[in-house]
């Protein structure tokens, strides 16, 4: 008799291809399809956001509907789509009410969007024919449904689920009043107690999963240690410590098949270890499609992130003009904060021809610019996992990073004793202390010898998921045992 394969539900607010707005969405876009070739039956369920409806509702099967009480607000309507894409099954939660508007609503709002969310993907579950095993729950938007299965759902199906929360990034937890809370999901009020869900006098979403979840981990080996001290904890140290022995880091990976320097759509030129003139030959294009005017052989410095306070933005404005003075072209693809973007449009004005600011998110843009830099620059405040140092590598741009979470576990510096290294890296949030290691970085660059062999050392590594998976895949069944 055929061994019974493992299921697992992976929830999110977020997965690619459908909608994508951070890196949860990479991860829910590629773990399951990992998971599946080792032998586990895993799906994901999200909501059936407005832009995804618009392209794929002619595409998916309607497999349920029903009704569910919010507090005050009775008889809301859930629908439930299904999609098989890649043989991964896709179910989407419907709600004209939460998910005709933005994935993130923000406030309140989006603190009912995701309550009425975590509600429905539970009730959902003996509706749809698929009782997960597990159910991995990710970010804040769903860190409240371990806490609603252990305390609300004892005597039903869904009250046997073990469930796995993931943190991507503990500095959002979900914070409300707990009246509101308790209007939302019916919460008994005995919950709202410090050994529960309540910090700081309100309910907090994140605490509730590390109380109630089966089992805790993050997106990196680092940041599982970091998240247990005041500075990364964001408050949660307390719990964290307490459940330290729950708690376990995997760092995420990337989609090789999206990113092949190989076989990349978006770049003019393909290239691969063994020949990089494509490198070349993209950072030529790139230089004439954004204006650059600088020799092709100018050192290239790209950075492609959300332009916030923990990206490390601060360090860059503190000691651009002094970046500036080394013979360098400086690319970035970002949106965020005014006061960084209106820098960098000065930036570029300043140094025309030498630095461009691309100041909106283009996928295809971002692709070029990992394929044609020469360094990759992340000095972030904190990072939980971090993708993009990984894509740069895979192009052989090495990157220049702050030691911190996910960063220190995938880029280790380049050690001239022994020429071993994937990168270089800074330890202190300091700005000319990132400066003395770009500056060293250009140093390594003109040494031809040694550029080629930390590019090849980069180009070697393996960030594929399906590293990663096998740790998932390892963690859930040690849930399950």
């Amino acid at each position: 008799m055929a061994e019974k394969r493992v299921k697992v539900l992976l929830a999110g607010a977020e997965c690619a291809p459908f909608a994508k707005i951070g890196g949860l969405a990479d991860v829910l876009g590629t773990l399951p399809q990992e998971l599946i070739r080792l032998g586990m039956d895993a799906r994901v369920i999200l909501p059936f956001h407005s832009q995804i409806k618009a392209k794929y509702a002619e595409k998916t099967e309607h497999v349920a509907d029903f009704h569910i009480d919010l507090g005050w607000r009775k008889d809301k309507y859930v629908g439930v789509e299904k999609l098989v894409k890649d043989k991964v099954t896709y179910y989407f939660i419907d709600s004209n009410d939460y998910f005709s508007g933005p994935v993130y609503k923000g406030g309140m709002e989006e603190g009912e969007q995701y309550a009425f969310f975590s509600r429905a993907v539970i009730e959902c579950l003996d509706k749809i024919g698929f009782m997960p095993d597990l159910l991995q729950c990710n970010d804040w938007h769903t860190a409240v449904i371990p806490m609603l299965i252990k305390t609300q759902y004892e005597g039903r199906p869904q009250g046997k689920i073990k469930t796995v929360y993931t943190m991507h990034n503990l500095m959002y937890q979900g914070v409300f009043s707990f009246g509101t809370v308790q209007d939302w999901l019916n919460i008994d009020s005995r919950y709202y107690h410090p050994d529960y869900m309540e910090l700081n006098g309100c309910a907090n979403f994140v605490k509730s999963a590390l109380v109630f979840a089966d089992k805790l981990s993050t997106v990196s080996p680092s940041y599982a240690e970091e998240i247990k001290t005041p500075y990364y904890a964001c408050n949660l140290e307390g719990m964290l410590n307490k459940r330290a022995g729950d708690l376990v880091g995997i760092v995420n990976g990337i989609d090789i098949n999206e990113w092949d320097p190989a076989t990349d759509p978006h770049t003019p030129y393909h290239f691969d270890r063994n020949d990089l003139t494509g490198k070349r030959q993209n950072k030529e294009a790139l230089y004439r499609e954004l204006g650059l005017t600088v020799p092709v052989d100018t050192p290239l410095i790209g950075m492609v992130s959300r332009m916030t306070e923990q990206k490390g933005f601060d360090l860059v404005m503190r000691v651009f003009d002094e970046i500036m003075e080394e013979d360098v072209a400086i690319v970035l693809v970002g949106t965020g904060d005014y006061k960084y973007e209106h820098f960098f449009w000065e930036m570029e004005r300043k140094y025309k021809g030498r630095v461009c600011s691309y100041l909106a998110y283009s996928n295809a843009v971002a692709h070029r610019v990992y394929a044609a830099s020469d360094l990759f620059l992340m000095p972030s405040k904190f990072e939980p996992c971090g993708i993009s140092q990984m894509i740069a590598m895979r192009y052989g741009t090495l990157p220049v990073v702050r030691e911190t979470g996910g960063l220190r576990d995938t880029v280790f510096p380049y050690d001239e004793q022994n020429g071993q290294g994937n990168g270089f890296s800074f330890a202190n949030f300091n700005a000319h202390d990132m400066l003395y290691v770009i500056r060293y970085a250009l140093s390594v660059l003109a040494d031809e010898g040694a550029h080629r062999e930390l590019v090849n050392h980069a180009l070697d590594c393996d960030n594929s998921f399906a590293v990663s998976a096998e740790k998932y895949y390892t963690m859930f069944m040690d849930v399950l045992r």
